[in-house]
Parts: C-alpha cells; structure tokens; sequence
C-alpha cells in the first residue's frame, strides 16, 4: 500500500523569491497610486484660485441676497404675528367682560327662581310697580340678547384672528427654512474659498483678492496696501438725496464685509446700497433684484453719481456709482468697502433712485 505523504513545499528563493517581492511592491504602489495620486487635487496657479474664488463669491452672494430675501419676509411675518397677536389679546379682554356680564345676568334669573311673570303679578303686593319692573326687566332682556350677540361675534373675530395667525406662523417657518438653507450654501461657498486662498502664499492671496482698481492701484499707503481713497474728486451727484447716499458711502469705505449686515459697521452689497439710501431719507427694499426697481432704469451712457449699478445675469451685486466710471460697493469677505471700477465686473443694469 503506498504511503499517504504531504507534498513538500517549496521554498521561494533565489530570482523566484525577487520576482515575487518585485510583483508584490508593484501592486502596493500601483494601489497606492490608484489611492493617493489619482484622487490628489491638482495644484491650481494663481490665476485658477482666482477664478474659483471669484466664481465661489459671486455664488455665496447670490446666496446672500436670497438670504436677505428671505429674512425680510421672515420679520415682516413676525410683526404680523405680533400685531395679529395684540389685537387678539384686546378682543380677549373685551369678550371676557362681556362674559362676566352676562354671567352675573344669568345669575340673576337664577336667583329669581324662573317663576311664570303671571304668577308673579298675582303673587305681588304692589301690581303697579311690578308692571313697571315687567317692562325694565323686558328691555333688560332685549339688551342681554344684543350681549350674547356681540359676544359670538367676537368669538368669530378672535377665530378668524387666531386663523391668519396660524397662516402666518407657517409662513414664517417656510422663512425660517429657507433662511437656513441659504445660510448652509453661504457658509460653504465661502469655506471652500478661505481653503483655496490658504493654499497660496501672503503676496499671492494679495493679487487675487486685489480689485484692480486704477484708484486703489495708483495709491499706496506706507505699508505698501492700496488706499481707499479715490485717484481724482468725486464727481458731484445733482440730486441731493443721491448726493448724502454717496457721502454716506464714502463715510463707510474701509468697513468689513459681512454677508446679511446692513451697517452701521458692516455691510453687505445691497446692505451698503440701503443703508447709504437711509440715511437720505429714502427706503429701499433689502434685496438687489428689489432694488433695481426701485427708481428708473438708466442706461449706462446716462449714469450720475448716486445712481444705483447692478451686475450678472442674476441681478446678484450692487454698487453705488461716483462718477468717473468708479463705484462704492461692499465687494466680498476677503475685502473691505471700496471704490472699484463698474467695468470688473458684467455690468446688468443701473437705476436712478426715485
């Protein structure tokens, strides 16, 4: 009978066991490559940062005013609630008391045991005055049913109240949703640009978050910063309301950015364009596809200082226009208030405040 033996393995060794090493660092790499360098992102220059982070502003503000948006509906739907609140409280106070009243009627009558009124007259001593109590106590009872009237009435006030209160309060939360959804895609956007601009150096992030501007590019402060002043004077505004909105927004040139700020310390860029407007008496709605129509359309050849500029497609930015072909806007987070060139960016139309 043959023998039952265990095959014997073979050792790998000599170029079998190389071989094997080679094959197994090869696969390593390649998998490592599939991994790490074929997922790694591609090292953007200067001018692609740039690009993206002007793409990702423009976004995050588009965001912003629909943010804007909708926080002014939101408020106004709060101070209905409020109001129709109020009012539901003093219709409240007035059912009350006339509850009370007809309570102490009822009981009253309840008191006076229900008897039959011609019992009553047989039963009294002094007929004459209980005929004249009779009729008092007949118009009494007139008055009550006019009370009890008044009182389903404004019962079905106070319903109807509570009812349009009950619309509002949903709208305010359909307000309350869109606010936080368009605070998501803001906060996003411009998380993913902060990340880009950290990827390049301090001289580099200056290029790309610089406007170009020939007023901020002809003058420099000590520390080698462009200045907010402008090159030349401002060009005077003939209306004088749209005069105090440009001093206003010469006043605030330096203040930071802050998406949904409507001053007096920070702004956004419809923000800035109220709040310049405010101050010379005039009101403007909060958004920038509000705004422009607002006063009258005017086309770019016709501008004057005051007048309002709005730019892309989307009616997403607005600046207020000085003259010389220059602006005050409140640009983006990584700059301040400035003056800038209405020529940066693609021009979608300007408005003359009425």
């Amino acid at each position: 009978m043959a023998a039952h033996r265990k095959p014997r393995q073979r050792s790998l060794g000599g170029n079998t066991a190389r071989t094997a090493v080679t094959l197994a660092l090869a696969g390593a790499a390649t998998a490592t490559g599939f991994e790490g360098t074929g997922n790694a992102e591609p090292q953007l220059t200067p001018a692609q940062v740039k690009a993206k982070v002007d793409q990702l502003y423009q976004e995050a503000e588009t965001a912003t005013e629909k943010y804007d948006g909708a926080k002014e509906k939101a408020d106004t739907a709060q101070r209905r609630i409020k109001a129709l609140q109020d009012q539901t409280a003093r219709k409240q106070e007035k059912l009350n008391s006339a509850r009370d009243a007809l309570g102490l009627a009822a009981a009253a009558q309840y008191r006076d045991g229900g008897i039959d009124p011609a019992w009553q007259l047989a039963l009294s001593s002094d007929p004459d005055r209980y005929l004249e109590n009779a009729a008092f106590a007949e118009r009494a009872g007139a008055a009550q049913a006019g009370a009890v009237t008044r009182v389903r009435r404004q019962l079905r006030e106070i319903e109807q109240l509570r009812g349009a209160a009950h619309v509002e309060l949903a709208s305010l939360r359909s307000r309350q949703a869109e606010l936080e959804q368009q605070r998501t895609t803001i906060t996003g956007k411009l998380t993913e640009a902060r990340r880009l601009l950290d990827r390049l150096s301090p001289r580099q992030q200056a290029v790309v978050t610089a406007d170009g501007s020939p007023a901020r590019a002809s003058r420099s402060t000590p520390d080698g910063r462009a200045s907010l002043a402008p090159a030349a004077a401002p060009a005077a505004a003939s209306d004088s309301r749209a005069a105090a909105a440009v001093a206003y927004a010469y006043s605030k040139l330096g203040s930071p950015y802050v998406w949904g700020a409507t001053g007096p310390n920070a702004f956004d860029c419809s923000g800035l364009a109220q709040a310049a407007y405010r101050s010379a008496g005039v009101s403007l709605p909060r958004t920038t596809y509000a705004q422009i129509n607002a006063g009258r359309r005017v086309s770019r050849s016709e501008l004057q200082p005051g007048d309002l500029v709005f730019f892309y497609s989307g009616i997403s930015h607005v600046g207020i226009y000085i003259g010389n072909g220059q602006m005050i806007h409140a640009p983006n987070p990584s700059a301040p208030v400035r003056i800038a060139p209405i020529d940066e960016m693609p021009f979608a139309g300007a408005t003359r405040v009425a």
